[in-house]
């Protein structure tokens, strides 16, 4: 095999000498199993008997498609929605926004269907995105796969951070403009609660009430930047709507906006997600993205677009720093921003603790002492990189511009179109496989001009601040 160590699942004991035999002619090692609960509940999830599923230290087929739904929507409803007024209806002005998201949209939810319908593709769960892009290319190609799905979750890991950041220093100055704390003050104490908050959390499907808790977090803020902006957009003279700059500045902030957009609906680890939902996966999942791209989108939706009739051309990257309102109204919103990134950072960052966890053997009692200590280590150490990095660069817009560049890009539509053109050939007339290659080709030239033009935006932001700006 070309990625992650299997086992074979049969219904009892180890196996036989069939299964040792063929082990060692894939030179790979046989595993004679001794479950602990973790993985016999994985093994009874499965499913399938035949199929193989990878050996994991997290739980795989345990969630309802309702609960996988809400891990969803928490994702493309998180703290980030306070930012898409500014980051893409401001470069893009109102045809280019409202159209540019309906369509991001559509394609998005098209994008991760394929890779769904995938996840038992050759007889096998796939529960990471490298394994499935392994199985399909080879050795290169899952650890290419690895190499920008860790770009992208810990880009986005930042952004959350930062976003964390952000609204804590907005608290802040709220009831003390004494510019004392300063945002990387405010981003190290983010970190930290972050760093706690992953501690006690072992797995993604252990999250359970924690999303009903981001749910209501959401609507807090959404709610609250939603009445604002419309008491303020009531009272306020006629906005600007036109899109600013040069040709030239135009032309680099629309490209980047377009990487904005599809980073808008980033699920670069749709089959981690897919891997918790219970059998049958691919139904199951299913209503899951069904849900997240109708549901889901609106209240994303109500507040980029209110935001930015509300404030026009001059929305701030973040939205309660444009609105005006009573103190504590603004105060509560930005606490729940606060915690609701702490939640969602947690998601996006799963499939590295996933991948620390199975590789070092964490397994057993979440809260036993080596456990315990391993994941203070391993993930308080994951995230005190992050932290620091966030600190260092904390512009969000750019970091939104180049994670949808360089990696959301490449992850939900060049290789999800590419993937199962290449996994279902056999299947697929002359149209449908034009078709694949047409997304192939125009979604790689838009990765290549998004990078550009968020590199650009990098490096004009980096001679206006300095690192550690406090901005």
């Amino acid at each position: 095999m070309t990625f992650s160590r299997f086992f074979h699942v049969v219904e009892e004991g180890g196996g036989g000498e069939e299964e040792r035999l063929l082990a060692a002619e894939r030179q790979e090692p046989f595993v004679v199993e001794t479950m602990t609960a973790t993985e016999a509940n994985n093994r009874k999830g499965s499913g399938h008997v035949g199929v193989e599923i990878p050996d994991t230290a997290h739980q795989i087929s345990s969630d309802s498609w309702f609960q996988v739904a809400f891990v969803l929507t928490t994702g493309i409803n998180s703290a980030y929605v306070l930012g898409y007024s500014g980051t893409v209806m401001v470069p893009l002005g109102w045809i280019g926004g409202v159209v540019g998201l309906i369509i991001a949209t559509a394609i998005s939810l098209y994008a991760n269907s394929l890779v769904a319908k995938l996840h038992e593709f050759g007889g096998r769960r796939h529960i990471r995105y490298r394994d499935l892009a392994g199985f399909i290319y080879g050795r290169k190609a899952y650890h290419l796969t690895w190499g920008l799905q860790y770009v992208n979750l810990f880009m986005i890991n930042c952004g959350f951070i930062i976003l964390a950041g952000s609204a804590l220093k907005a608290v802040y100055v709220l009831f003390r403009d004494d510019h004392v704390i300063k945002l990387p003050h405010c981003i190290a104490i983010a970190g930290l609660i972050c760093a706690v908050f992953a501690i006690g959390i072992p797995h993604l499907s252990a999250l359970g009430t924690w999303l009903a808790v981001s749910t209501i977090l959401s609507l807090i803020y959404i709610v609250v930047a939603i009445v604002l902006s419309v008491r303020d957009g009531v009272k306020a003279p006629p906005r600007d709507y036109e899109i600013q700059g040069s040709s030239l500045s135009k032309l680099f902030t629309i490209t980047g906006a377009a990487a904005n957009l599809v980073f808008a609906f980033n699920t670069g680890m749709l089959p981690e997600i897919q891997a918790t939902v219970r059998q049958p996966v691919v139904k199951n999942m299913m209503k899951a993205l069904y849900f997240q791209f109708t549901a889901g989108v609106l209240p994303m939706y109500a507040v980029t677009f209110i935001g930015y009739w509300a404030y026009g051309s001059s929305t701030s990257t973040y939205l309660l720093n444009s609105v005006n309102g009573p103190l504590w109204v603004k105060a509560l919103a930005n606490v729940s921003a606060i915690l609701q990134s702490v939640i969602s950072l947690h998601i996006f960052a799963s499939p590295t603790y996933e991948y620390m966890d199975t590789k070092f053997g964490v397994k057993g009692n979440p809260l036993a002492l080596k456990n315990l200590t391993f994941r203070i280590m391993a993930r308080g150490g994951y995230i005190a990189v992050s932290t620091l990095v966030s600190a260092l660069l904390p512009f969000l817009g750019d970091f939104m511009s180049l994670t949808g560049a360089v990696s959301t890009f490449p992850l939900t539509f060049i290789l999800a179109n590419h993937m199962y053109y290449k996994a279902m050939n056999n299947k697929l007339n002359p149209m449908q496989k034009l078709w694949h290659w047409l997304n192939v080709v125009f979604f790689s030239l838009m990765s290549l001009a998004a990078a550009i033009a968020a590199v650009r935006l990098i490096a004009l932001d980096s001679k206006n601040f300095h690192v550690f700006a406090d901005l």
